[in-house]
């Protein structure tokens, strides 16, 4: 309890340092790849950390030319973090876990990958193609903070699911054979 207390404060301390307000509530991107697009919609209420550091790399290109390094049928599809030659292309910031925030890790969700550490989360990020409840916060476990949907295109998100992959590099497995690259993420801006 203690712990939690402190985690709160914490978080809401980070939030009004890094203007939390200022986080749009809904925010559409775009992710264009070599197998089609599809479209997010983020929480920036409920996860507004996470969304702002996803928003900020977006801006500044960190995911074009990216790939989808990890794909696992049944669970999730992995991206953002290595180049098609499988070099590692890293954020210089990692952020609080948000995972407590009411959103679970189910089909067509999108999630913060990170290491064993909860608070380590940085660029990389992973699309559900199952329930994963098992990744939602639970006693004892931080779980994987999921900051938005798919809300167009999940047939593109199931057909990278559904890549073949093998080792590659540093992998053991689970890297598509054919390289499924992240050409482009951009915001959506809607005229009115």
């Amino acid at each position: 309890m203690k712990n939690s207390v402190l985690m709160l404060l914490f978080l809401s301390a980070w939030g009004v340092a890094y203007g939390e307000d200022s986080v749009p509530a809904h925010p559409h991107v775009r992710i264009e790849t070599t197998q089609g697009t599809f479209v997010l919609e983020l929480e920036g209420k409920r996860a507004p950390l996470t969304v702002r550091n996803f928003l900020s790399l977006v801006d500044s290109g960190h995911y074009d030319g990216t790939i989808f390094q990890r794909v696992i049928p049944d669970f999730m599809i992995q991206g953002g973090g290595y180049t098609p030659d499988l070099k590692a292309r890293k954020s210089a910031n990692t952020i609080p876990n948000e995972s407590g925030n009411g959103l679970s890790n189910t089909y067509g969700t999108i999630a913060m990958a990170r290491t064993s550490d909860p608070h380590s989360a940085s660029a990389q990020f992973f699309v559900n193609i199952a329930d994963n409840t098992r990744l939602d916060p639970s006693p004892g476990s931080w779980g994987y903070a999921v900051f938005g949907y798919v809300i167009e295109g999940m047939e593109v998100v199931d057909k990278i699911a559904a890549s073949q992959t093998g080792p590659a590099g540093k992998f053991r497995k689970d890297v598509p054979i054919v390289p499924v690259v992240i050409k482009k993420v951009s915001r959506v801006v809607y005229d009115d």
